[in-house]
């Protein structure tokens, strides 16, 4: 079936650390949270802090599905069984593994992971836009740099020092700057990866930003601990798990999912709905990058007027510098050290900057 906007999955996975969000809002038991739903697992991950509710909001019907399955496949599916489901391990059962989950979801998700097949046989963690962006650079673009094994030799165990002098010796060749300008473009990335209304109110060189973070993941971190890199360069995960996916919290999150509301509306319309002192904790992802100036400011006063006091606020800045504005400048105390702190931590490496605000 041909796709439209409304009906194409964004993203198939979160592509935020889960490990800093959690740190970054340090949920206590019994609080309620916001998060925005993307491709979800970040949004199940706050339930293993124990929180009352998780009201997970996207305004895309797509990522609403996603949502969907992937919490069905926790009450339905053993842990391996949902690896499978997701595609984060190889699998010739993926059809059947849905027949077992579809019962359980909405008659709209059901009705969009029925129209699917081919993602839910190739794992629905491949499913989406940004993932297939991925997937040439995997298939096409990667293999013009490095050959499998100096791939493979890149994900292996080693030091600090001796993953600076691969990087620098073996990886950083000319072949690599070049492709990896061009194929993180603004032009290439707006065409194939990321919706194109991202960039409208970006400036300067995309691929040059991204560079930067991208070396501190494969150099200054260790790649064989990254799921995100290792799943760019494999399509799977191979010797690391997002935090949701992994074995210790399956139960933890199996046995807290009546605690999700989804809501699918822009995060502005729930907030403004929400009464004042409605949450205390908020994940807002990179929301602020799809929107102006001004937009952002009305969202940083939305949150302010929703939020109690003592209310975390994370978000990530990847190419839109985006900060609450001036004048609530008394209402949003800036933990400026434990964003700085979290952001070198940050596997998710492609973002310039972690904000962690606290509403005072």
């Amino acid at each position: 079936m041909a796709e439209t906007e409304a009906s194409r999955i964004r993203y198939a996975q979160c592509w935020e650390d889960a490990d800093v969000l959690l740190d970054a809002l340090a949920v206590q038991p019994g609080e309620v949270c916001l998060s925005i739903g993307s491709g979800g697992e970040n949004s199940l991950s706050l339930l293993t802090r124990d929180p009352a509710r998780v009201v997970v909001v996207d305004m895309e019907p797509a990522q609403i599905a996603c949502l969907e399955l992937k919490a069905e496949g926790f009450r339905r599916l053993a842990h391996t069984e949902l690896l499978e489901l997701l595609g984060a391990v190889p699998s010739d059962r993926r059809a059947t593994l849905y027949a077992r989950v579809r019962g359980g979801l909405s008659p709209s998700a059901r009705a969009f992971w029925d129209a699917r097949p081919a993602a839910i046989a190739g794992g629905v963690g491949s499913a989406g836009r940004f993932e297939r962006y991925f997937a040439l650079f995997r298939r096409y673009v990667l293999p013009l740099i490095h050959t499998r094994a100096e791939t493979d030799a890149l994900f292996r165990p080693r030091g600090p020092e001796a993953r600076r002098r691969y990087y620098d010796t073996v990886w950083n060749n000319r072949r690599w700057r070049l492709l990896f300008r061009l194929f993180f473009s603004r032009a290439v990335l707006g065409r194939f990866g990321r919706d194109p209304e991202f960039f409208r109110y970006i400036e300067g060189s995309v691929a040059r930003r991204i560079m930067v973070r991208v070396r501190h993941g494969l150099a200054e971190q260790d790649p064989a601990d990254n799921p995100y890199l290792q799943w760019i360069a494999y399509g799977r995960f191979v010797s690391a798990l997002p935090h949701a996916l992994r074995a210790e919290n399956f139960e933890a999150i199996r046995g807290r999912l009546d605690r999700i509301e989804l809501r699918l509306a822009p995060v502005q319309r729930i907030l403004a709905e929400a009464g004042a002192g409605t949450f205390s904790r908020f994940n807002l992802s990179d929301v602020f990058e799809y929107l102006p100036p001004s937009g952002s400011d009305e969202l940083f006063e939305a949150v302010a007027r929703a939020g109690r006091p003592g209310a975390r606020v994370a978000y990530w800045n990847m190419l839109a510098q985006r900060r609450p504005p001036a004048r609530l400048a008394g209402r949003f105390q800036t933990l400026e050290a434990l964003g700085r702190q979290l952001h070198e931590r940050d596997r998710a490496c492609f973002y310039r900057a972690f904000w962690v605000d606290e509403l005072t």
